[in-house]
C-alpha cells in the first residue's frame, strides 16, 4: 500500500476549518456588561469580539453590549452602579489597549462587582507580537477566573484528527488549534489513519498512533519543531498512549504476545514494565492526576468496563470501578481527582458520563446516539468529545454546569479530541 505522509509545521489557514456553535447555556449565568476597550478601533473591535465569544462559549455568562446599557462609562469615576443594578448586571468589564511598539499590543482591564460597587480586579496583560487572539484569550481567562473562581481555558489548545476525501483518496490530518477552533496548524498529514492523540503534561509534545508502517505504532512529536520519533521500534502493534503527570513515562497498549495488555514505558531508558496479564483485552489507559493510579478499559468481566491499578501498592491487582450497564470505556480522571469521565452505553446510545468517587451512581452528560473520545479541560470544568450526527463526526463540548457547544468542520469529519494543559 502506498503511503503518503508529510509534516506541515505551522501551516496556517486563512480561516478555521472548525465553526463554533453555542447550543445551550447555563441555567443561571453571570450577567456581564462588556464595555468596549479603548484604543485603535480596528484592534479593539477584534479584541472585544474574541473576549465576548470566549465568555459566551463557556455557557456561564450573559453578555450585555454597550447598546443594551443605560449608561456607558469611559472611566472608573463615570460608573453609575445603579444603572447596572436595574438591568440585573453582576459585573462590569472595562479595559484599554496599549501599543508597546509596532508589532506588540498589551492590555489593561478591570472587573467591577456591581452589587458591592467595588473594583475586584485590575490586570495588565503583555501581548505576544502579532498575536492579538492570544492576548484576547488571556484577558478572557483572567475575567473568567476572577468571576468563577476557576482558571480559564480560552488560551489553551485542542488536538484532533480530521478526515477528508479528495479525488477518492482519504486524507487524515493531526491538527492543533486554539480552544475555539481558530489558528489551526497541521502537524501531520497522511493517507493512513491517525488515532489516540495525547498531550504531554507541559503541552510541548504530543503522542499519537499512526498506521503509516502498516501496523499501529506510537510516535512522539514536538510542537515547536515538528521533530518526531517512534517510541518503540519492534514488530508489535502499539496503541493508546497516555502520558504520566511528570512526563517521564507513557502507558501503552502492546500486542507483544498476541494479546492487548497495558505496559508502562520509561521514555529515558526505553524500559518496559508490564502492568496487566489477562486473556481479555486491556487498553485505553489513563493516569490519575498525582500519578499514583492507572485506569484502563478491560473486557475481563465479559463486557467493556473500567478498572484501576494502584501503582503504589506492590503486586496490586486491577479493581473494577464501573458497574452500571454493560459498556463503560475510554475513562479519564477529573483534574481534581474527585471523579472520572467516560463513555457509557445507555440502551443503544453511547453517551459521555461522569461518576464522582464518593457517589455510587453515574451522571450522563450527553444524550446523542454515538458520543466518544471524551477529553477534559485542564480546569476540569469542560469535556470535549466526538459526536456522530447524520453520519458525520464532529466535536462537541459540555460543561459540568450543563452548557453545550459544537465545533463542526466546514468540510470532512473531525474526531479524537485531546485538550492541552495550561500554557501560561
Amino acid at each position: 500500500m502506498k503511503i503518503f505522509l508529510s509534516l506541515l509545521f505551522f501551516s496556517q489557514l486563512i480561516f478555521s476549518e472548525l465553526v463554533l456553535e453555542i447550543t445551550k447555556g447555563s441555567e443561571d449565568p453571570y450577567s456581564i456588561a462588556l464595555i468596549e476597550f479603548s484604543g485603535s478601533k480596528k484592534i479593539t473591535n477584534e479584541i472585544n469580539s474574541i473576549i465576548n465569544a470566549d465568555l459566551i462559549r463557556t455557557g456561564e455568562f450573559k453578555i450585555f453590549r454597550e447598546s443594551q446599557l443605560l449608561s456607558t462609562p469611559t472611566n472608573e469615576e463615570d460608573i453609575k452602579f445603579e444603572d447596572f443594578k436595574l438591568l440585573g448586571i453582576d459585573f462590569i468589564i472595562t479595559g484599554s489597549l496599549i501599543n508597546e511598539d509596532k508589532f506588540n499590543v498589551s492590555a489593561s482591564y478591570q472587573v467591577f462587582n456591581v452589587q458591592k460597587e467595588t473594583k475586584i480586579r485590575t490586570s495588565k496583560v503583555f501581548g505576544i507580537p502579532n498575536k492579538l487572539r492570544q492576548l484576547a484569550h488571556y484577558i478572557s481567562d483572567g475575567i473568567y477566573e476572577e468571576i468563577s473562581g476557576l482558571k480559564g481555558v480560552a488560551s489553551t489548545k485542542l488536538l484532533y484528527v480530521t478526515e477528508n476525501i479528495n479525488d477518492d483518496k482519504t486524507i487524515f490530518k493531526l491538527v492543533v488549534a486554539d480552544a475555539d477552533g481558530s489558528n489551526e496548524q497541521t502537524l501531520l498529514k497522511s493517507s493512513e489513519p491517525i488515532i489516540s492523540p495525547s498531550w504531554s503534561p507541559d503541552s510541548k509534545q504530543v503522542a499519537y498512533v499512526s498506521f503509516e508502517t502498516g501496523i499501529a505504532k506510537v510516535f512522539i512529536q514536538k510542537i515547536a519543531t515538528g521533530k518526531r520519533e517512534m517510541v518503540l521500534e519492534n514488530s508489535s502493534q502499539i496503541s493508546s498512549p497516555s502520558w504520566s503527570p511528570n512526563g517521564k513515562f507513557l502507558s501503552l497498549t502492546l500486542y507483544q504476545d498476541g494479546n492487548a495488555e497495558i505496559y508502562i514505558l520509561n521514555l529515558k531508558n526505553q524500559n518496559l514494565t508490564r502492568l496487566t496479564n489477562h486473556y481479555a483485552i486491556d487498553t485505553e489507559s489513563s493516569w490519575s492526576p498525582n500519578g499514583s493510579k492507572i485506569m484502563f478499559t478491560s473486557g475481563r468481566s465479559g463486557s467493556p468496563q473500567l478498572y484501576e491499578i494502584n501503582l503504589r501498592k506492590f503486586s496490586s491487582k486491577p479493581k473494577r470501578i464501573t458497574f452500571d450497564g454493560n459498556y463503560n470505556a475510554k475513562g479519564s480522571y477529573l483534574s481534581s481527582g474527585e471523579g472520572i469521565v467516560f463513555v457509557h452505553r445507555a440502551e443503544k446510545n453511547f453517551q459521555i458520563a461522569l461518576k464522582y468517587t464518593n457517589e455510587s451512581f453515574i451522571r450522563p452528560l450527553t444524550n446523542s446516539k454515538l458520543d466518544e473520545s471524551p477529553s477534559i479541560s485542564p480546569n476540569g470544568n469542560v469535556i470535549i468529545y466526538a459526536v456522530t450526527e447524520d453520519g458525520m463526526s464532529m466535536l462537541s463540548g459540555v460543561t459540568l454546569s450543563g452548557a453545550k457547544f459544537r465545533l463542526p468542520a466546514r468540510t470532512g469529519e473531525v474526531r479524537e479530541p485531546s485538550w492541552s494543559g495550561f500554557l501560561r
